[in-house]
Formats: structure tokens, sequence, C-alpha cells
């Protein structure tokens, strides 16, 4: 209702009922009595125009005025020119309690005066106190710290700060619904509300409780009742905290329940005197106060009420820097096994390290701490716990399987004489007895460049993981993987239960264990692999298979996800058991590459004299099913392919079964038996006619076998000028008896020079000796360092076998070429030689 009175309150009653009739808008009248120590001010907002279509009108300047203040003992009478002043005016109330004059107004503190307009409001209450007395505020319901820069869901804020010293310094902004119970201020304090225009509550949400001395900046006191965790602030964060103060938070936890602090974000200013410091008091400890640094570990684990202290320093005036401190606090229930500890004994190990950390995250409003503690109350989320010690391991985690252990063991080999040989490769005991799953168990294998490592399998021998063979039934298994400065490849995967006894590798090696999720491994872990540094190997892997009777084992080259790096070569020695045969077949007809450098080649040779050799170029198809009665070596070389383009991928499967013994075999022995026999008559006969013919005619031209031809190994330097066949070294002059049974004449020839004859020598080395293969690390330098064409791929496109040719004592040697065997051996020092003649 309008008030009466005067020509000014006549026209404002004529001004209301213009708008309550035009636009249905209220006339408000307003007083505020002298002893409320309270003025309000009705303003634009900062989000409206300065030609917002909206005034407040009065009776002294109508509807023109933007900004209304009311002082204490003023009756104002006012309204708006538009039916929405919310959207365009904000309105703050401020009210002063004098507690120095007289007596502190305790209690709940209201919101004053009623029938306010509906805007947007802030109240703020400004307590005076003298500097030494220490106000407390409690709060109804308790308040949650935010970051100055978030807003609160409901859209009502507190501002708490306090009045010491020039500058108010702010406590902290507060949303309702927290932890934060009291708020002690030493000396004055100005508290603030921001209620949107839509909430009209009859209370401010505080009362002031208490007063006394508390001799620091403020406390804050953060109550749980349950589980939960807050986010508090330094004062006037995240600006700096005042020089030489001091503020503390009093932390009530409830009973069964523990609490963790970790902060979230620190900096440290430049003192001059003193260090800044975090103190505290905590229950049970016999050393209080806790001094840490803010770089420090904080305390974990904490059962009981608790308080924490930030002590500030005396700043440089030069360069004072900035002191604050956000920190986050955790309340959790106690696990059930909280109270147990568990012994992780390293105190015998070389080389390993353990961490154990937190895996996953949930998605819960609260989502406790997963803590692993060393100590009762030094705790963290990840630990690492390195060889040498004894570790007593206790855990604050309410779900256990949301923490994982990984572990790496470094073995080394710096000399030659490091003497480690069939050395277990073993994991801690008291490892696998801890309550938490491990994830992985590293063995890294390093040694010198001229040292290679062999990894055995006796007991339970490895079975390669492929999609072809079948799926492995351990618990775990092993990635091994190759590192090395040229290739880092995946080996593979292997579980135990195959067929691979040894893996030799040129380079350094990583062998990680890997258990299903729910494997016992204290249960089934075996140590069944052991590793042996060995003299450098010139491949980068040699596979030993030696398989069980009656079996199929399904191999595949390795990195197989990507394919084979360029110019690698690896080699499977697959032993046949007497009285089996062995089975040899490719799952693919060819190698679906494209190569831009060399060739790509797959060699299979028989470990036995005069073995068969099935050699395969990437562009012709691969070898039929072949069954083999001896051991047999299975070689893969790659080229540089093609970018863009498939990289190299085999696989293979070696199936084992009992020989049968077939009768048509023992007949064609018989057979040739008798056949050997007659030969032998047969060339006794020959020897002696010869023998004659040849004393009728010593002056006859013979084939001799060319010995300049080149002899050396695929990969290395052709040192002739011209192909085959552009000369006529492969052509005989003449043909007679002499030069087919040459070899068989006395070379005693009365100073008569006997022809030279070429005769075939098998391969006598040792059968179980690295395959003789040309060299990956020669062919490959050879191929970078000079371009040439592959002396193998002509060797396979001429299609041409060994020939002779008569020569003369005194011409000289041809430089004419000539194919050779890929797995015929020669030394480096024959080949040198060769290629200066």
């Amino acid at each position: 209702m309008c008030g009466a009175g005067g020509a000014g309150r006549l026209l404002l009653l004529l001004l209301c009922g213009l708008f309550q009739a035009w636009q249905r808008i209220e006339c408000l009248t307003m007083f505020l009595p002298s002893a409320d120590n309270m003025t309000i001010t009705i303003k634009r907002n900062l989000e409206s125009s300065l030609q917002a279509p909206c005034t407040i009108c009065t009776p002294k300047e109508g509807c023109k005025a933007s900004t209304l203040q009311i002082q204490p003992g003023q009756n104002v009478s006012y309204n708006f020119s538009c039916p929405t002043p919310e959207k365009y005016f904000v309105m703050e109330i401020h009210k002063s309690i004098d507690c120095i004059s007289g007596p502190c107004p305790f209690g709940a503190v209201g919101l004053q005066p009623l029938g306010l307009p509906r805007l947007n409001r802030t109240f703020s209450w400004h307590v005076i106190a003298a500097r030494s007395v220490g106000l407390e505020l409690s709060f109804n319901p308790w308040l949650r710290q935010i970051d100055p820069n978030d807003t609160c869901p409901d859209s009502a804020t507190f501002n708490v700060s306090t009045c010491q010293g020039l500058k108010p310094s702010n406590i902290g902004i507060f949303c309702r619904n927290g932890s934060v119970s009291h708020v002690k201020v030493q000396g004055g304090v100005l508290v603030s509300l921001h209620l949107p225009w839509n909430e009209s509550p009859l209370q401010s949400g505080f009362s002031i409780a208490n007063r006394s001395s508390i001799k620091r900046l403020c406390i804050i006191k953060s109550t749980f009742k349950t589980e939960s965790s807050a986010v508090l602030s330094s004062v006037n964060y995240p600006l700096g905290f005042p020089e030489d103060e001091l503020m503390t938070w009093q932390f009530v936890i409830p009973p069964n329940h523990r609490a963790s602090i970790k902060f979230i974000n620190k900096t440290s200013p430049n003192c001059e005197k003193k260090e800044e410091r975090v103190e505290y008091y905590l229950p049970e400890s016999h050393n209080n106060p806790e001094v840490f640094k803010l770089d420090d570990l904080q305390p974990a684990n904490i059962a009981g009420n608790f308080n924490m202290s930030l002590q500030s320093c005396d700043l440089d005036n030069q360069d004072p820097g900035i002191l604050h401190l956000r920190f986050k606090i955790t309340v959790q229930l106690v696990p059930k096994d909280e109270s147990k500890l568990y012994f992780l004994d390293l105190s015998k190990e070389r080389g390993l390290t353990v961490t154990i950390k937190r895996i996953s995250t949930t998605f819960r409003n609260f989502v406790p701490e997963c803590l692993v503690c060393k100590e009762p109350t030094e705790c963290e989320q990840e630990v690492n716990l390195t060889s040498g010690r004894i570790y007593q391991l206790s855990f604050l985690c309410d779900n256990l399987a949301n923490l994982m252990v990984t572990a790496e063991k470094v073995i080394a080999c710096w000399s030659p004489a490091c003497n480690i040989k069939n050395q277990d490769l073993t994991m801690p005991t008291t490892l696998l007895q801890l309550p938490v799953r491990l994830h992985k168990f590293v063995w890294q294998l390093i040694a010198l460049d001229d040292i290679s490592a062999e990894i055995t399998s006796g007991s339970l021998k490895l079975q390669q993981r492929s999609f072809q063979g079948p799926s492995c039934n351990s618990s775990y298994h092993y990635d091994i993987n190759s590192i090395s400065r040229e290739h880092n490849f995946a080996l593979g995967a292997f579980c135990p239960g195959g067929a691979i006894e040894r893996i030799q590798m040129r380079d350094n090696v990583s062998i990680v264990l890997r258990p299903t999720p729910k494997a016992n491994l204290s249960a089934t872990f075996k140590k069944h692999l052991k590793v042996t540094f060995i003299p450098v190997i010139k491949e980068e892997c040699i596979f030993n298979v030696t398989p069980n009777t009656s079996s199929t084992v399904y191999l595949q080259t390795p990195n197989w996800d990507n394919g084979l790096p360029d110019y690698v070569s690896f080699s499977w020695n697959i032993i046949v058991p007497p009285k089996q045969e062995a089975v040899l077949a490719f799952l693919k007809d060819r190698m679906d590459i494209v190569c831009e450098t060399g060739r790509a080649y797959v060699n299979i040779k028989e470990q036995k004299m005069q073995g068969e050799e099935i050699i395969r170029r990437d562009d012709q198809l691969m070898p039929e099913p072949k069954s083999f009665y001896s051991s047999f070596w299975v070689n893969i070389s790659n080229c540089k392919t093609m970018a863009n383009q498939n990289k190299l991928k085999v696989q293979f499967s070696v199936t084992f079964s009992p020989r049968q013994t077939d009768p048509k075999t023992i007949l064609i022995a018989a057979v040739a038996s008798g056949v050997g026999l007659l030969t032998v008559v047969i060339i006794g006969v020959t020897i002696c006619c010869v023998k004659k013919k040849k004393e009728e005619n010593r002056n006859a031209m013979v084939g001799v076998y060319n010995a300049n031809v080149n002899t050396q190994m695929p990969g290395q330097k052709v040192v002739f000028n011209k192909g085959r066949h552009k000369n006529e070294s492969h052509i005989y002059a003449v043909i007679d008896d002499n030069m087919v049974y040459g070899h068989l004449l006395d070379e005693s020839s009365n100073g008569v020079m006997t022809p030279a004859v070429g005769v075939y020598q098998p391969f006598q080395g040792h059968m179980e000796n690295p395959p003789p293969v040309p060299s990956p690390s020669f062919l490959r330098k050879r191929i970078k360092e000079e371009n040439f064409e592959d002396p193998l791929s002509l060797l396979l496109r001429d299609n041409e076998l060994y020939t002779f040719a008569q020569r003369k004592p005194e011409e000289p040697m041809s430089s004419g070429d000539s194919g050779i065997h890929l797995m015929e051996n020669h030394n480096q020092e024959d080949l040198i030689d060769s290629s200066k003649d």
C-alpha cells in the first residue's frame, strides 16, 4: 500500500494507479529503523545495458532513476516501470553488528527487512569485534568450499572474509550442503549471502555462536558423519596467503573411518625469515606437532580427529612470491583387512623394482581413496619398492581389485666373464602372496653388443600362441620382445606346454609374464625358464623346436601384428625324433609381399649329408607339404618391402607321427645293394680300360673344372665384369673318356701335366650348428652400401649347373660367372681371396 499526504505522494499514487491499470505493477514502500544499522541499495546489474527498458519510479524523480539507496530511518515508496525488474536490477542489503561497544547478538541471524522485491539479493553482515577477539560462526546447513571461479548449483553463495589488517582477507567462498560446520575468525568478520530472485528464505543460515581468542587468522572446522570428501583452500586462494600468518583446519572423523590428505595445488613464497610449513596434530602421535614441507608426502590413514595448520613466513620485499594451498581430504570406512600386514621380502633380490598403484576409478559421487601404506600414516596411491629391503604393507582401499602390481627385474651381462648360465627367471614368493593382482612381471636381459641371450625351457617347453594353433590352457603367458638399435619387435606370445625348447636372440630381450585375471600364480607358476648369455649370433633369432611324438606344432614369424621388419633373418631348428616322420606345411601358398630392395627367401635344409634343400623366393610359390625323416632347418629372410605394402608374415605347421616301414622300401634297398655290388665290378673293369687308353693317348685334351668361378655366398660383391651368358666358361671344349673318369687316374704322369679335376665335397659340419645361411647383417650391409643385383636371384633365374672347361697351363684364369649353391660352406678368407683374383 502506498503512503498518504503531500503532492509527491499524490503523484506517486497516481503513478501507481496508472501502472497497476496498464501493466499490473505493484507499488512498494520500505521503512528502515535507525537502530538496525541497515542500508539498502537497488542498482542495475552488470549484465544489463544503460538503455534497459526499465527504470525505478519515485515521487521525487518520477520514472527516470536507475539507482535507489535507502538509509537507516528512511521511509521510501517506489516501484518499477516494467513487470520483470529482476532482469535489470539487483539489491544489496548491508547491516553492521557491533560487538565492541555492546554485547554480541548471539544466535541465528535473520534476513531483514521482510517484503523485499523479487530481485537478486546480496545480504552482507559486518560484525565488528576487537582484534584479540575470535568470533565463531556456526552454519546450518553446513557449507562446501568452492574455487572462486566456480558457482553453486542453487545460486546461493556464502562469502566469509576477515577484517584484520589494512585489506580484508577472503577466507573462502562456500555453497550449501558440505562439511564446513564452523568458522572462527580473529577480529571482525564480513559475511555475505547471495540469493537468487526466486528464493525468499526467512533465515540467513548462520549464527554467531561464541567469541574467544584464537591467536591465529582463522580456524575452519570440517565435520564428517560418513564416507565423503572435501576440497579446502587457504585464505585468499588463489592469491597469496597473508605474510607471517597462521590458519588451522579442524577435522572431526567418525569412528571406524580413516582420513587421508592430498595436496591438489600449492605454491611456495620467497621467505626472508622463517619458512613456510604444514603442521599436524595427529591422534596417538608422540611427535605432535608433526611438521611437513609442502612438497612432502602428507599423512594418510589417520584414525580419529586431527588438526592441520598452514604457517607462512616473513616475505622478501623485493620478490615476495605467493603462498597458497588447495587440498583434498577423503574420509572412508576402515577396510576389512585394514589391520592385516603383509611382508614383501626383497632383501635378497637385485635389480628388482615393484610398483603398486590404482588402475580404475568409479563414477560414484564419492570416490574413496585406494592407498598402499608402507608405514601407519605413510600411504600413497602409487608406491615404488626397490630391492634390498623388507617392506611391511597395509592397504587402505575398499576394493583391492582396484589395485595392481607390476614388477621389473634387470639381468645384465656387461662382460664376457659375467658367468650367467642357466639362471632361473623367478619371482619373489612373498610378491605372489599379496592380496593384490599381479598385472605383469618383466625380466630385462641386457648385455654388450657381442653377447646374445639364450632362453631355455626344459621341463615345460613353450607353445607359440597363434590363431591357427590350439589355445593356451595355462594361467599365464610370456610376451617376448627384442630390443635393439635397429629393430624393436615382438617375438610373440608363448605359454608353457609346447615344443619350443630354446630361443636364442641376438639383441637385448624383454620377457613379460602376463597372468590371466583370475590366476593364482602362487599355486600355478613354475620357474621353468632359464637364461644364459652366449657369444653373439648373426641372425635376429633362432628357435629350437623339440616336439613330443604324434603332435602338430604351429609356428609363425615374429612381430605378427605388424609383419617382419626389413632385412631380418629367423631360423627354426626342427628336431625330428628317431623313428618319426615330420610333415612341413605352409598355411599360404605365397608370401604376399613386394620387395623394393633385395629378395625375401624361405630356405629349407635337411640336417644330414647330401640332405635335400628347398629354396623359394618372394615371387615364387611356397613349397608343397614335405615329409622329413631327419632334423631340418627352416630359415626365413626378409627384404626391404615397398612402402604402404603388406609386410612379410609366414605361418607353418610341423606334424609328427610314427614312421611307417614300407615293404617296397625293403625290396628297393635289397635291389640297391645288388646294383651297388655290380657297379663296383663295372668300375674296376672300366678303370683298367681307361688306364690303358690313357697310356695310348696321353696328349688328348681333357675337360677341366674351372677353378676360377665365383664361389662367394649370396649377398657378397660380384667380381665378374660380365655374366655367364656373355662368356663361354660353361662350355666343354672337348669331351672324351678321360674327362668322364679322370678323377680315377693316377696323378703321377712322368712329367706330363695331369688335368685338374673338380670333385663335389658334401657338407661335413656338425648338423646342429646354426643354419648355414648368408649372414643377414653382411647381406644387409652390402645391399645398402652397393647397388647390385642379388647373386642368389641370378642363380635362381638362370638355373645353371656347375660346368667344366678345358684350361691349358699357360692360359690365364677365366673371369666367367658361375652359379653357386646357397647352403655351400665357405669361410670368409676364401671369399676374400676369390674376390681378389
